[in-house]
């Protein structure tokens, strides 16, 4: 069973930057999707930002657009994510996850967990006003 599994959560103030890391057993190049998903309890899930390790574009939530970056360590074994200017609302549970899939898979922003394969268990980012 592959596990991912999530690190680099915590607590900051409004206008800070945290980063995170997913560390991904094996190569990330045998995936297909990667992408960064955040859950808070009773609002739902959103896909904040994903690319495809065939195709280098990434896309991003509008509400993470220009503060997030989602990237690929150089060990590539860690996907990672950037999150600078942190707003309160940005507080969750972030979630990695990777699809295994074909050059037809189309790696949008998709929130639900069906469409993925593999994802970890999450880190909590919490930032306070």
């Amino acid at each position: 069973q592959v596990q991912l599994r999530e690190s680099g959560g915590g607590s900051v103030e409004t206008g800070g930057s945290l980063t995170l890391a997913c560390t991904i057993p094996g190569n990330i190049e045998a995936y297909t999707c990667l992408a960064w998903l955040r859950e808070v309890p009773g609002q739902g899930r959103e896909a904040v930002a994903s690319f495809g390790t065939g195709n280098p574009t990434s896309r991003y939530a509008a509400s993470v657009e220009g503060r997030f970056t989602i990237s690929r360590k150089s060990d590539k074994s860690t996907l990672e994510l950037q999150m600078n200017n942190l707003k309160p609302e940005d507080t969750a549970m972030y979630i990695c996850a990777a699809k295994v899939g074909s050059w037809r898979t189309k790696c949008s922003l998709q929130p639900s967990f069906e469409f993925y394969n593999y994802r970890g268990q999450g880190t909590q980012v919490t930032v306070s006003s």
